[in-house]
């Protein structure tokens, strides 16, 4: 038993001459699945492995030789799946995350015969009474120094992962293959089970834009494209992903110093706020895509604004809000900031928030402009807006349909 590779001088047909029964061809044809126990598999990858990246673009991209997938908002995760040893999960950075998702490598191996190396997203699925979702909040609680606790959760909160590419099979290095071809063989693997699930795909750009429009509702970041003859390039940003941005204005109601520069010469961040129903100021993020000029600029004209006297997140005023600096499990140390008057409205772009109401941004905002025009009180939460609602289960499934909300 062997795997035939396409030549581009003199195309292999392992099926008796006939052409390939998959639409879109094969460069490789898989053995059977018990194949693997009667030799020694040797997995060819082994971590670290850099993921493949995505370059940002506006809009669906219309040009052909595209294959377009949801994409998932969660964790980027590369499986290492070799029967007989323990599953490696690697995180984008490098790092393992088998601690923090041991239900993971259970669903790995207990239902993953062959040796793999996928790509793909750990995400924590919600389900509510209007259709499942993506909950990001859940999921980032996963993370957790305690193994009591990583075990609660495991077991509360299971994650699931969404293999969306395949790097090897078997002992075959599948990097340098199409992505058509390394589609067909992860969809040969048949996983759709729980805890385990490919996602799925078109080449048809108008049903991208679809899935672009209706997916978000079920807590989806956008659209990732793929060229369907290219490779896996570890580390190089060879996708393209288009990601919803909307605009909202904030007050600024404090900064942070510019790193490794003397106090008072050059802005780093500026934190940002927006009222609650009650008039209550929440810190909700930070905008900081300055040039090394416009910081040093910003430095000067925010100089009047510094103030040492009462301000919404000082003193009995902050009592139960979220404030700039605030110690969590990713930052140990609280980190410096200056009060400011709130009394300067900038416009950002942002793709997420995240959190209980109050909510707050997920990741830094980008500055649009200054609202001069703006009282700083008229600035809240209102303004936020929320993709009509839309269930999970549809999206695993490319379907394109609403969820209707009950009027009861």
């Amino acid at each position: 038993m062997s795997w035939t590779r396409r030549s581009s001088l003199a195309p292999a047909r392992p099926w008796g001459g006939k052409r390939c029964p998959r639409p879109s061809g094969c460069a490789w044809t898989a053995p059977p699945s018990n194949a693997f126990s009667r030799r020694a598999v040797v997995l060819p990858l082994h971590p670290p492995v850099k993921p493949m990246l995505a370059s940002p673009v506006d809009g669906v991209p219309r040009r052909e030789g595209l294959l377009f997938e949801p994409k998932w908002d969660g964790f980027r995760c590369l499986a290492f799946v070799d029967p007989g040893s323990p599953v490696l999960l690697q995180s984008r950075t490098g790092r393992g995350l088998e601690r923090y998702f041991p239900e993971v490598q259970a669903t790995f191996s207990q239902q993953l015969e062959r040796p793999a190396v996928l790509d793909g997203e750990l995400v924590v699925i919600r389900h509510d009474s209007d259709g499942d979702r993506l909950d990001w909040n859940v999921l980032s609680e996963r993370i957790h120094p305690a193994a009591s606790r990583v075990k609660a959760l495991a077991e509360r909160t299971p994650a699931t992962f969404i293999a969306f590419d395949l790097l090897a099979l078997d002992d075959h290095d599948l990097t340098g293959s199409a992505q058509s071809e390394r589609r067909s063989l992860l969809a040969d693997l048949g996983l759709d089970r729980p805890g385990l699930r490919t996602t799925p795909a078109t080449e048809d750009p108008e049903l991208a834009e679809e899935w672009f429009r209706l997916f978000e509702g079920a807590g989806l970041d956008g659209i990732i494209a793929k060229p369907l003859d290219g490779p896996y390039v570890p580390g190089k940003r060879t996708m393209l992903k288009i990601k919803h941005s909307r605009t909202v204005d904030c007050v600024v109601a404090g900064l942070r110093w510019h790193a490794n520069t003397e106090p008072g010469t050059a802005v780093g961040s500026l934190q940002l706020g927006l009222h609650d129903e009650h008039g209550v100021l929440h810190h909700v993020g930070v905008v900081g895509s300055f040039s090394a000029t416009r910081r040093r600029e910003l430095a000067g004209e925010l100089t009047e604004l510094i103030t040492d006297g009462e301000h919404p997140w000082v003193g009995e005023n902050a009592t139960g809000r979220r404030l700039p600096g605030s110690v969590n499990r990713w930052n140990s140390n609280e980190q410096p900031w200056v009060p400011l008057r709130p009394a300067r409205v900038v416009e950002v772009s942002y793709d997420h928030t995240e959190g209980g109401h109050p909510a707050r941004f997920r990741h830094t905002t980008q500055f649009v402009r200054w609202r001069p025009d703006r009282d700083p009180k008229s600035c809240d939460y209102a303004q936020l807006d929320e993709p009509m609602r839309y269930d999970l289960d549809s999206v695993l499934f490319g379907a394109v349909h609403r969820t209707e909300r009950s009027s009861g």
